[in-house]
């Protein structure tokens, strides 16, 4: 199982927000952070500030920082946000008899079942479980290069 790139930007943004929560960061302090696409950020920082996670501020002194403190974002709810539905296989989307043999397969319910622990384990986590580490908070805190 491999995350989608938006579900990584995302979660790195939110601990780098959850770091740096003095006042507000900007698309560009972040990109050149990670050494990531502006622009891809910038689409996922629309899309957290949709869901709720990241409140933006327009102006000189704008940027975006955390909508609610960082134990209050499950790692989960930001997966399940970023990936929409998680489908391993073809049998999980909105066409289920596109496979000829989904009438009588047991894998989708063991693959379901996966799933389900993955995010089970995700849900036991928060923003601020992920960014607790003085380690990451040093370097996050670091100007970008």
């Amino acid at each position: 199982m491999r995350l989608n790139l938006q579900t990584d930007y995302a979660l790195r943004l939110l601990m780098h927000l959850a770091a740096n929560s003095r006042g507000p960061v900007t698309i560009a302090e972040v990109a050149g952070r990670f050494r990531i696409s502006h622009a891809h950020l910038m689409k996922v920082a629309y899309l957290l500030g949709k869901a709720g996670f990241v409140q933006t501020i327009r102006g000189r002194a704008g940027g975006m920082r955390l909508a609610r403190p960082a134990a209050d974002i499950g790692v989960g709810d930001v997966l399940r946000q970023m990936e929409g539905d998680i489908h391993l296989v073809e049998c999980f989307g909105s066409a289920p008899d596109a496979c000829v043999i989904s009438r009588a397969c047991r894998l989708k319910g063991v693959l379901n079942e996966a799933v389900e622990a993955f995010l089970s384990v995700l849900d036991r986590y928060t923003l601020a479980d992920l960014s607790a580490n003085p380690r990451l908070q040093a370097l996050l805190r670091e100007r970008a290069a």
